[in-house]
């Protein structure tokens, strides 16, 4: 056969915002809900870098319809005179060139928030339908597009007052899953921002709902920390500095609550830098040389004695905010900043504000000292205890827990692990999985809930101590995700209150202990079935009250419906077929979206405080079925 010459003509050259049309995962990541509210932040970004120029003080976000939303800012608005090199107004350059905007421009913004972001050309390029409206010197402008595509030049529209820009767009339903906007996904990121810009106001309506969510915060983080931890006992007002350093600016708010849990949470420019970065490592340090220093000089150690970071972690809450003018972004997922002479200004003036700190208030310094030697002594007890642990598990053929019935393939990437709720369930499941690449794990009763309890506390306790055999990676400090035994680890319990409340347990043991197996994509709950619906021979499942419904109005009367209330009511071949068997399962993958709804989410739910958790009960009641 003749080779097929490979010549100019094989190489696809995609114009304009059709790279953008053809891979939209390259650009948004995906274009389920997540996509689809990322094209929104994408704007907002636009809005907020004019707020950290000191041009823009409201922006406002509208949800009109499904799939229809409005961002208003009062900045300076989009240019829209001629573009020297493209020849048409730079509102159109902006709004259909990848890369176009002032961002880019060294000058153009001395600080801007969606440096790594793609414009709001890829969001142009995702909406069936979109206009921009310009008011600049005076006049308004406006031009819409369809699909990227401008429908005609930028018009003007007549004299306005005030300046600012209005982009108003349809989701494109041909690029996207859902065009369904969630409030309370929008809420939480609009929220995040107007505590990171201080004095910001961001409105946010839905006139769907009539919903409506103002945020300003003249504290800026240090509202934020409190806003963490306002379901929490607090051991003090909240420690903030903010300082500002050859053109870089450091915020910080630190508050200690008499919790075990450490919530931590950094940003470089707007971004949530979930990888930590050179801000974080500088404000570790800091923070643990200047305890330690403060310690020793008040003799509340031991001769040679040093408290580590882990020690200072117990009941942290504390933001580290960044502004810097030419970030250096790494990582797998590019939230890891990188520019190394942050980390040493970082250092120098958290060290400096916190010895200020702790010379003048010594009651708050000693009440974080005395919880930080408690934390010490702990942790060397459960590092005691994680030897143990770690001992057994070197003959790992023998010391794999007794009650787990693994594969037989040695191939980690095809096998899964399934944690199964009580005896009965994981005997059926032990009948009707594929013992090739599928291990099952019965858990006796409620693991213990990490969220009130210390480490030490957690090893003791039988099933988590057979959990972590059977994982393999071994957990907190000491956690390697290439020892994990199995790729997918699937939470499979009843559909019921007690089902809930252990799926919530083990996710809260994976968030807090094994967290990088969440966020590699690692973890899955099983969706079992709600109903079997049978009529005559056939059967059918149900998965939700949706499902049933369309399902009786396809197979008509004369059926018999029966609701699951625990895995124990199928038997193996029924489980296998809805639950387990690949081919006809549905796993739903657990993601971390937002880093710090996903705490304040388990501390409520798993915390002390009992009028926070049935707030959230109640609040949430609507959007699962929860059989209370």
């Amino acid at each position: 056969m003749a080779e097929k010459k490979y010549t100019g003509t094989e190489i696809q050259v995609l114009e304009g915002l059709e790279p953008v049309r053809k891979r939209p995962g390259m650009y948004i990541g995906s274009t389920d809900a997540r996509g689809l509210h990322h094209i929104v932040y994408e704007v907002v970004d636009n809005a907020v870098d004019e707020a950290l120029a000191g041009f823009c003080t409201t922006i406002k976000v509208d949800i009109l319809t499904d799939g229809m939303i409005s961002i208003e800012d009062d900045g300076r608005g989009i240019p829209v005179d001629i573009h020297p090199k493209k020849k048409v107004s730079t509102l159109q350059v902006v709004m259909t060139v990848l890369h176009a905007g002032g961002k880019f421009e060294q000058g153009a913004y001395k600080v801007s928030g969606g440096l790594h972001g793609v414009g709001v050309s890829v969001t142009n390029a995702l909406s069936s339908y979109l206009k921009a409206e310009v008011k600049r010197d005076g006049k308004l402008y406006m031009q819409e597009y369809i699909r990227g595509t401008p429908k005609e030049e930028v018009k003007e529209m007549g004299k306005v007052e005030g300046s600012g820009t209005k982009i108003t767009f349809a989701a494109d339903p041909e690029v996207f899953e859902t065009t369904s906007f969630k409030f309370e996904t929008l809420q939480t990121r609009l929220r995040e921002m107007a505590f990171l810009n201080k004095g910001l106001r961001i409105i946010l309506t839905d006139h769907r709902t009539e919903k409506k969510a103002d945020f300003q915060y003249k504290g800026g983080i240090q509202e934020f920390v409190e806003w963490i931890n306002r379901k929490k006992n607090v051991l003090h007002k909240p420690i903030y500095y903010e300082k500002e350093r050859d053109g870089i600016m450091i915020e910080c708010a630190i508050q200690y609550n008499d919790g075990f849990q450490e919530q931590l949470f950094s940003f470089a420019n707007n971004i949530n830098t979930h990888e930590g970065g050179t801000h974080l490592t500088g404000f570790k340090s800091a923070l643990t040389k200047s305890l330690n220093r403060y310690a020793e000089k008040q003799g509340m150690m031991q001769k040679g004695q040093r408290l580590s970071s882990d020690d200072f972690k117990e009941g942290l809450t504390a933001i580290v905010s960044v502004k810097v003018p030419e970030p250096q972004f790494e990582g797998q997922t590019k939230t890891k900043l990188g520019n190394s002479e942050v980390k040493g200004i970082v250092e120098t003036i958290s060290s400096d504000q916190l010895g200020i700190f702790l010379q003048e208030t010594p009651g708050v310094a000693k009440l974080i000292l005395k919880k930080a030697i408690d934390a010490s002594k702990a942790r060397e007890a459960a590092r005691k205890a994680r030897e143990i642990v770690r001992r057994k598990s070197v003959f790992e053929s023998t010391t794999l827990p007794g009650k787990l019935t693994d594969c037989s393939t040695k191939d980690r990437e095809k096998s899964e692990i399934f944690i199964v709720e009580g005896e009965s369930a994981g005997g059926t499941a032990k009948q009707g999985r594929d013992k090739n690449y599928q291990a099952i794990l019965p858990l006796k009763g409620k693991i213990i809930n990490v969220e009130k309890a210390r480490l030490l506390k957690v090893l003791k306790n039988a099933e988590v101590s057979a959990l972590i055999t059977a994982i393999g990676t071994g957990i907190g400090e000491e956690f390697t995700i290439d020892k994990r035994r199995y790729n997918k680890i699937v939470i499979m319990t009843d559909a019921d209150v007690d089902g809930n409340h252990i799926a919530c347990l083990l996710l809260t043991f994976f968030y807090r202990y094994m967290k990088e197996l969440i966020d590699s994509g690692h973890i899955y709950l099983a969706q079992p079935p709600l109903y079997k619906i049978g009529k005559g021979r056939k059967v059918r499942y149900a998965y939700t009250e949706a499902e049933k419904d369309k399902i009786l109005k396809e197979v008509g009367e004369k059926v018999s419906i029966q609701r699951y209330k625990g895995l124990g009511e199928m038997n193996a071949e029924q489980l296998w077929e809805t639950t387990m068997n690949p081919e006809t399962r549905t796993l739903k993958l657990i993601t971390i979206e937002d880093a710090v709804s996903a705490d304040e989410m388990f501390s409520t739910l798993m915390g002390d405080q009992v009028a926070p958790r049935r707030e959230f009960i109640l609040e949430h009641a609507k959007e699962a079925e929860l059989d209370v």
